[in-house]
Parts: C-alpha cells; structure tokens; sequence
C-alpha cells in the first residue's frame, strides 16, 4: 500500500479524530460522554497507524501528519484533574443512572430475594412471636428481651452519633462489597445473605408489631432506609450479575462474560456505595432524634426515595429533537 492509499482508507477517521480534539482541547465539557469514547477508541486506532506509517514510510508528509494529530489526541484525553472531574460528573449525571437501568433487572431479583423472606418472616414472628429466635442470629438475641418489654435499641446519644454514623456508613459499605464479591461462589453466597438480611429485618418487623411498638421501628427505619436497602439492593443485584455470567455465560467464553460482568458490576457498586453515606448520615443523625417528630421522619424517608428514584429513572436520558427523524 502506498502513502495516498494509506491515506484514502483512513481519511474519514483521522478527520473525525481531528473534529473531536478540536471540540475537546478548550472545554472538555463540550464533549459528551460518548464522543470521549469515540475519541479514545479513534486515538488507539491512530496510533497503530502512525506506527504503520511510520515502519513504512517514515519520512513522508502523512507519518508527520499523524504523529501531530496522536499527540494533540493524547493532550485532550490525558490533561489530568479535569478530564477526570469530568468523567466523574459524567458518570454521576448520567453513566451511573443509565447504568442502573440497564441492569435494573438484577437490581429486582435482589429486591425480591431479600423481601420474599422478609415477608414470610415478618408475619410468621407477628403471629407467633416465638419463633423470633428461628430468624434471627445469635448476636442479636439480646435484644428480644427489650422489644418484649416494648423498647428499642435505637437510641442513641448526641455525642456519640458522629461516631455512630461514621460505624453506621462503613458497616453497610462492608455488608454491600460483601454481596457483590460473593458472586464470584456462583450467586450462591449472595442470596444468602439477601435472604438472611431479610429474615432479620422481618422478623424485628414482625415481633415489634406483635408487642405494639412496630410502628415506632418502622419510623427510625424509614428516613434512611429507603436509600440504604436500595443501594443494598444494586450491591446485591451487582453479585447476582457475576454469578449469572459464571452460570450462563452464553455465546461467550466464561471468563469474557465474567469480564464484562464484572466491569458493569464494578461501576454500579461503585455509583452507589457514596449514596451509603447520604443513608447514614440520616441514620445517625435524624432516625434517632428524638426532637423530630414523626411525620418529618417518614417525609425525609419518602422524599429522599422519590428524589433517589428521579434521579435513576430520568437523568441520563437522551433529549429528543424536535422534527421529523430521518429512517
């Protein structure tokens, strides 16, 4: 192949790279997500072919064209803090609600595995409040003995809830990489603990209704639980994807559909785990007021879920333009 060539078959993408660094090379925010993609897929390509060309021939006008445009490519995408702010905000905005519904399914099988128990248990503990002990673990036995006496453990002082908080956050941030990284045994370990989390909180549920005091749980419950049990949920879902790429890998060699699992994976955990400290921070700080009325406490509850749940369900999504689309 000689040099016009050379250049004919890749006119169109070096045009198009060239297009891209120039949007990009004052603002970077004028790209989009996708077209920082594009420019890093066509930043690869260009530097195999300023290899070629340079192999090739090396003193020719094209190899200096090339070694030009891979080097204003490099500058754009490799400008260090704001790129990666941006990327960040990017992802924020829009990769991680886009994200969370791609992969929504897993994130309701999760959902459905932690609150089928949670039901089953809730009413079997209401309806006899023996069996309590059955569902929940040992280090939690004492505390039967309070709720039969008709009080919480939810107390907790004001001085001691900014370490409270801090135990609170890094607790559930623990419990979430727990479910995600217990897809590697198949899923297995993973429903598991959905399973044996649900049983836990149904059957507090269901003994502290049967003892009258169901309602006020549920009230420390709600201000942070919506956020925390939903993040739990995407943590969750995110360890059922690994095992559902280890079982069923398809067309794919199982270790390549592990990879792209475990890169969808990976980016969910990682978009919702700083939602954990919105929910515990509310945990710490409102749930056990007791200055702050109920009805506040479920408002901040719903609200923050109807805010959570608007910002998964509607950013990310692409603007439709006006007219006629062209098919």
């Amino acid at each position: 192949m000689n040099p016009d060539e050379f250049y004919q078959s890749r006119r169109q993408e070096w045009e198009l790279l060239s297009n891209l660094v120039e949007n990009g090379r004052n603002d970077i925010h004028r790209l989009s997500p996708q077209d920082i993609e594009k420019l890093a897929s066509l930043h690869r390509a260009a530097s195999s072919d300023l290899a070629l060309a340079k192999r090739d021939f090396p003193r020719h006008r094209i190899t200096q064209y090339l070694n030009q445009l891979v080097a204003r490519t490099h500058g754009v995408l490799y400008q260090g803090e704001p790129l990666a702010w941006n990327r960040i905000r990017s992802f924020a905005l829009v990769g991680f609600p886009q994200l969370f519904r791609e992969t929504l399914l897993f994130t309701l099988a999760a959902f459905l595995i932690f609150t089928i128990p949670a039901v089953v248990s809730g009413f079997h503990v209401a309806v006899s409040p023996s069996t309590a002990r059955w569902y929940l673990p040992a280090g939690m036995q004492d505390v039967i003995p309070m709720i039969e006496d008709k009080e919480l453990w939810t107390d907790i002082p004001i001085d001691e809830r900014p370490f409270v908080s801090a135990f609170i956050m890094q607790n559930n941030i623990r419990v979430s990489i727990l479910a995600f990284g217990s897809g590697l045994t198949g899923g297995i370990l993973t429903f598991w603990i959905l399973v044996q989390n649900g049983l836990i909180l149904g059957g507090l549920l269901g003994l502290t209704t049967y003892h009258g005091i169901g309602f006020d749980l549920a009230t420390f419950v709600i201000g942070h639980g919506v956020i925390e049990l939903s993040v739990i949920f995407m943590a969750g879902g995110s360890g059922l994807m690994l095992g559902w790429a280890l079982l069923r890998p398809g067309l794919m060699r199982r270790r390549d559909a592990l990879a792209l699992a475990a890169q969808k994976s990976v980016r969910l955990l990682g978009g919702a785990i700083p939602w954990l400290v919105v929910a515990g921070t509310i945990e710490g700080f409102i749930s056990p007021s007791e200055t702050i009325p109920w009805p506040v406490k479920w408002a901040v509850g719903i609200g923050s879920g109807i805010l959570f749940y608007g910002y998964l369900f509607l950013f990310g999504r692409e603007k439709k333009t006006r007219g006629n689309n062209i098919r």
